[in-house]
């Protein structure tokens, strides 16, 4: 096995008369349907860097085994919004991991899924950071919280949201975090 070395984010839209295409419409939109997605838990490894998404693609084959954090949401009903989410916090350093979560609803806008994703990814690193926090209190104030204790340098989220189509037809939406050797 390997760890990853770099990672990039995607997101896309899929509509289609059958629930496969639709996924794999999104696949597509996000360029990433010429890839075999493994996906795999929640853990940023430690190092790893981003890249923009054409840099990291350069860097895979077509047909390669690629692990990914993928959050993805899927209707047939007209008008109903979907949302995917995949939310990111790193700590201070590069000799520990961090977190990456995965989101997908209904009902929420991107920013609201990704705020969620983020909080998500950042409460999970607090918590093995020995950050103390209320989970009562909204992102805002606990975000404050964690950049203030200088163990939380960087979060961020890629988001996709989209209304359910028209004419019985399937809406994918997906976003991701995608692992490159």
């Amino acid at each position: 096995m390997y760890v990853p070395r770099y990672v990039f984010f995607t997101k896309g839209v899929g509509i289609d008369k059958a629930h496969l295409a639709s996924f794999e419409n999104a696949l597509r939109e996000a360029g990433i349907a010429h890839l075999n997605l493994v996906q795999v838990s929640s853990i940023f490894p430690p190092g790893c860097k981003i890249l923009e998404k054409e840099k990291g693609l350069a860097k895979l084959e077509p047909g390669e085994i690629t692990h990914c954090v993928m959050a993805r949401e899927q209707s047939r009903e007209p008008g109903r919004r979907l949302v995917s989410s995949v939310g990111l916090a790193l700590p201070e350093g590069n000799e520990r991991y961090g977190y990456l979560s995965e989101h997908h609803g209904f009902g929420q806008t991107e920013v609201e899924a990704g705020e969620f994703a983020e909080d998500m990814a950042a409460s999970m690193l607090a918590t093995t950071l020995g950050i103390e926090f209320d989970p009562e209190k909204d992102y805002d104030e606990r975000r404050d919280i964690y950049k203030m204790s200088g163990k939380i340098i960087h979060s961020r989220h890629v988001s996709q949201a989209a209304l359910g189509a028209e004419g019985s037809l399937w809406t994918t939406v997906l976003a991701a975090a995608i692992f490159v050797k």
